[in-house]
């Protein structure tokens, strides 16, 4: 863990970081009965501000999650907002940082099932700059691994157990030789990255797989296609075939962690160029631009901190 985070939300209050520590025996780390969100945070060293992105956004999601995994937790998502922008003004960061929110099942106790087992909540911040440290572009590949069913875990809510089917995706994706992966459907459709939404341009429009391919409904994808919109660029939310990705002029990930990430070839087969695409690289300027409090019109997004 960077040296640099000092403090989190666990039990009830901010205690130094080293103090926020559950038991082996908890429920959510032994069946993972919990769910997670992230949230970026951006530094604008001009005006000296830190700027949450959709914070209410985010913590709807959570809540949603919460509904599914039957979570609950004493505090209101206005309170959560208070926490959170509260921890991020004592650790004084001046860098863009990533905000972790976990809401478990926190009973020490054998045996599966949700009913009548308590919950709680803990939350830190890390300083996080780019997911894939730099990388201008990625060689990704069509994983062997399907996305888990939304009849089995649903791949809409952030539940941590999902997220085996991510790790093992990506981890097979990198012991090949790439980057990243994209995963299928059972259907055969595409679904989405390792751990974010999956864009296509194709003759100028921008192309999303919809809300039904199980895949998480990314509130970087909303913003993407509100952007997109805005700046006159026809988009379509529709079910994606894997040969599409092949054709494609452009492609680029979404998502917290990922922001806006150009794919440059897939199943070593490069996608248009090779290079950056110009509607990527337009919509990419213009969310940085607007997660830095830039674009007046995205201000209602950002929640400032000092």
């Amino acid at each position: 863990m960077d040296s640099r985070v000092k403090y989190a939300f666990f039990e009830g209050k901010i205690v130094p970081m080293a103090e926020a520590k559950v038991s082996i025996a908890t429920h959510g780390f032994m069946y993972a009965t919990s769910i997670f969100e992230g949230i970026r945070a951006y530094w604008n060293a001009e005006q000296k501000q830190m700027y949450v992105l959709r914070m209410a956004d985010h913590l709807e999601r959570m809540f949603d999650s919460m509904k599914v995994m039957l979570l609950e937790i004493k505090y209101s998502a206005a309170q959560l907002s208070d926490i959170i922008v509260d921890l991020l003004k004592r650790q004084e960061f001046d860098v863009d940082v990533y905000i972790r929110i976990t809401v478990y099942k926190s009973a020490k106790k054998i045996g599966v099932g949700l009913q009548n087992v308590p919950s709680d909540i803990c939350i830190f911040a890390v300083p996080f700059d780019d997911y894939y440290e730099g990388k201008e572009g990625l060689h990704v590949c069509v994983s062997n691994w399907r996305r888990v069913e939304d009849n089995a875990i649903p791949a809409r809510c952030k539940i941590v157990g999902a997220y085996a089917n991510s790790a093992l995706s990506k981890a097979d994706a990198v012991t090949a030789g790439f980057d990243e992966s994209i995963v299928l459907s059972e259907s055969g459709s595409v679904s989405e990255g390792s751990a974010m939404n999956v864009f296509l341009v194709r003759k100028g429009e921008l192309i999303t797989p919809s809300g039904t391919e199980n895949i998480l409904e990314g509130i970087t994808r909303a913003s993407i296609l509100t952007m997109a919109d805005d700046l006159n660029i026809k988009t379509q939310v529709r079910e994606v075939d894997r040969s599409e990705l092949y054709r494609a002029e452009e492609l680029f990930f979404t998502g917290t962690g990922a922001q806006v990430k150009s794919i440059l070839s897939v199943d070593k087969r490069p996608v248009g160029n090779g290079q950056l695409g110009p509607v990527t690289k337009k919509l990419m300027e213009q969310y940085y631009a607007m997660g830095e409090g830039k674009i007046a019109k995205y201000k209602h997004w950002l929640t400032p901190v000092y």
